[in-house]
């Protein structure tokens, strides 16, 4: 086993493709002709965005969409990164809203939070030395 995906629900997955190609530098891979599935570039492991739509043919009972949570929702994705505090702001400048500036952790691994405007939880973060 091993993880292949993960999918984020959003309002408008072009707008969620194009946010993470602006504040992150990322390269979209794939967006569907309906505009309801899209998908970037970003290693072995593919970040996708989904319509709520189709969290919604998926779930019946429905799900939390992240945009409209007064918080951030308990899941992040992490992006490994030598220069966080020029990621950072590159990210708020592209729209993202600061939860947490820049910091050394004890483990001298250097970390900032930032969400993007459709709710998603990013960590921005250098890799861990070990």
């Amino acid at each position: 086993m091993k993880l292949g995906y993960t999918i984020i629900y959003v309002p408008n997955v072009e707008a969620s493709l194009a946010f993470c190609e602006q504040a992150f530098g990322l390269t979209r891979r794939f967006l569907h002709e309906s505009g309801t599935y899209g998908e970037l570039a970003t290693g072995e492991t593919t970040l996708a965005f989904a319509a709520h739509e189709l969290g919604d043919a998926n779930f019946p009972g429905g799900h939390v969409a992240a945009h409209t949570s007064p918080q951030p929702l308990g899941f992040e994705i992490g992006l490994v990164t030598d220069d966080v505090a020029g990621a950072h702001a590159k990210a708020l400048a592209a729209g993202a809203t600061e939860l947490a500036a820049p910091v050394t952790k004890p483990w001298g691994q250097v970390v900032s939070y930032v969400r993007c405007p459709d709710g998603l939880l990013v960590e921005l973060c250098t890799p861990i030395e070990g």
